[in-house]
């Protein structure tokens, strides 16, 4: 079953929800955490499908968080530490693809399924409750809302997956761990990196941002 995609002014206002989400420190605190789960699980899912073993996942109460493999050589050790401050952001595209294909309640669903995933990776305490938190938002949101409820909630979640990227990329930039671990596997500066995680984030908004409103 497929839904009808909401109009442009609409999309646009949850759009400036989600941003003011985003910028204010008091609602950051919670979102910045969803960022961090949707970083490290993309991390998780690189590492898992590069048949790096990924060995636990951390998410602490500050928003910072890390994937540990047993190892990570060569380019595929390169793209696990690469793909992390992409991630948020290549989610949010696959959730606004969903959406342009009218999928939209499905990017609910495929939310609790990822959370669900990534619960699995997680260890520590904190990481665990916070993990289910979302995820119990999120299940509320798809089971016990109405349908407009459900695409509303969507719509939300692919904008925060969005922005989140694009504060995060910027926030940490060239200080980020990631950074320096791939510059000690290439050579190339960690700032190289650093823009390359802006550019790619704002390049997802702005991809995303146009599927949203315009639907194409």
């Amino acid at each position: 079953m497929t839904q009808v995609p909401l109009s442009e002014a609409e999309a646009a206002i949850i759009g400036m929800g989600a941003l003011i989400a985003v910028t204010l420190d008091l609602t950051w605190a919670l979102v910045a955490c969803g960022g961090t789960m949707a970083h490290e699980g993309a991390h998780g899912v690189i590492g898992s499908v590069f048949l790096l073993r990924v060995i636990r996942i951390t998410v602490e109460a500050d928003a910072t968080g890390a994937t540990y493999v047993a190892s990570a050589p060569g380019g595929r050790g390169c793209l696990f530490y690469f793909i992390g401050y992409l991630g948020p952001s290549l989610f949010g595209l696959g959730a606004a693809k969903l959406i342009e294909a009218g999928y939209i309640v499905s990017v609910v669903w495929v939310t609790i399924v990822l959370l669900g995933l990534l619960l699995m990776w997680v260890v520590n305490f904190w990481g665990r409750v916070a993990v289910l938190l979302i995820g119990g938002l999120v299940f509320a949101a798809g089971y016990y809302t109405p349908m407009s409820g459900q695409v509303i909630a969507a719509y939300a979640i692919t904008w925060l997956l969005l922005l989140t990227g694009v504060r995060q990329a910027f926030q940490y930039g060239a200080k980020a761990a990631d950074a320096g671990k791939l510059r000690d596997k290439t050579v190339i500066p960690r700032f190289i990196w650093a823009l390359v995680w802006m550019a790619g984030t704002l390049g997802a908004l702005a991809v995303g941002g146009r599927i949203l409103i315009l639907h194409h």
